[in-house]
């Protein structure tokens, strides 16, 4: 007795439909920042924090390039050692406190490749770079957005 198989009639190339999700960086950073410089006042920096509801950003200098990142992370830290020391942080600038060696990512990265460089590096933000210009920012929750927007046929 033959087997048969049961697999159905299969569908030819040409039918197929090509499902093309968008995967890199550029597709899901966000665009629009709020960027900081060396010379603001760290009490600025805090206060657009709450304001906008954000928890750091980049910081620019006045050509516009990234020369590091302000955080809340950098902030506590100086906080609680201006207690320590007794030492008011409010008059001192942002360059005193910002992060200067910045981990940033170019904008045709895979998502899953960024997803890496947040495990390997625990950052919560990292700066999006087109020819050493930033051009966005992408989140650990912007990479866990996009995964859930992928459907199992788009993951490579």
């Amino acid at each position: 007795m033959a087997i048969k198989s049961f697999q159905g009639v299969r569908s030819k190339e040409e039918n197929k439909k090509k499902y093309n999700a968008p995967i890199l960086v550029e597709d899901y950073m966000t665009k629009k920042l709020i960027t900081f410089s060396p010379d603001q006042s760290i009490l600025e920096v805090m206060e657009t924090f709450a304001k906008h509801h954000i928890s750091g950003g980049p910081v620019l200098d006045k050509n516009g390039f990234l020369v590091g990142i302000i955080s809340e992370a950098d902030c506590m830290k100086q906080i609680s050692e201006s207690r320590y020391f007794n030492q008011p942080i409010l008059d001192k600038n942002v360059e005193r406190f910002m992060t200067k060696n910045v981990e940033t990512i170019p904008h045709d990265m895979s998502i899953f490749d960024a997803a890496g460089v947040f495990d390997r590096h625990n950052r919560r933000r990292l700066p999006v770079m087109k020819n050493d210009i930033l051009v966005g920012q992408i989140s650990r929750k912007d990479i866990v957005v996009a995964a859930l927007k992928l459907t199992s046929h788009s993951w490579k």
